[in-house]
């Protein structure tokens, strides 16, 4: 899942950006309102961490400005004040949960987990599936068949983008941009070996084989 973050506490930016990609999730980061309306314009987030007082463009005129674009994704709200008017003004202006600084990161990554979940409550089902291999993205547990599978956070990330994406190729770059964001080394290759640590994990019997090379383009999930 890729988040947006919105923060100008350069301190705060990084320490949940930090916690955010520990978990597995891809971040992208902005420090002002009008960063966070481009971002956000420019790709699909799984959710957004939005800070009241912002540079520019406050949160709240974010939030309402990424409402009008008929932008859905669930948005949490950052803020210092605490008091019940702050949060009604935040929740009626187009928030959909807000925390109150100083918070525990933990508590965070719950509530956004949850916003996520109730995100996507319409479709037929949370799990998703490619043959006999599943992935719930709220509790993180893959399985195949019967067997439970212990991945690692990028691990994780790439399995669940090429579950989101079952049947479409993938291309090296669009992998490096999804699960590294825009840190990854352009003069490096850690798709290759992040892929063989995945497919060491999930295809343990080889005639039962769901990640394809597609040689010079990419990868594809599916089933055989």
């Amino acid at each position: 899942m890729r988040i947006l973050l919105v923060e100008d506490d350069r301190k705060i930016n990084s320490f949940v950006a930090q916690g955010f990609e520990q978990a597995g999730y891809a971040v992208d980061r902005a420090e002002d309102g009008e960063q966070g309306l481009s971002l956000a314009e420019m790709r699909p987030y799984d959710a957004a961490v939005v800070d009241v007082m912002l540079p520019g463009l406050d949160g709240l005129a974010l939030i309402e400005s990424l409402r009008q674009r008929k932008i859905t994704m669930p948005v949490l709200i950052l803020s210092a004040k605490s008091g019940l008017d702050d949060k009604i003004r935040g929740l009626r202006r187009g928030g959909d949960d807000y925390v109150t600084k100083p918070f525990s990161f933990s508590e965070l990554l719950v509530r956004v987990q949850t916003l996520v979940r109730r995100s996507t409550m319409s479709c037929a089902a949370t799990q998703l599936r490619c043959g006999d291999l599943t992935l719930d993205p709220v509790t993180r547990e893959v399985r195949r068949g019967e067997a439970g599978i212990d991945l690692q956070p990028k691990e994780f990330s790439l399995l669940e983008y090429m579950m989101r994406n079952a049947g479409s190729v993938l291309s090296k770059t669009m992998i490096m941009d999804h699960i590294w964001g825009y840190d990854f080394d352009p003069q490096t290759n850690p798709v290759d070996v992040l892929m063989h640590r995945l497919r060491s994990k999930i295809e343990i019997v080889p005639e039962r084989k769901l990640i394809r090379t597609i040689r010079g383009v990419g990868y594809v999930l599916k089933e055989s």
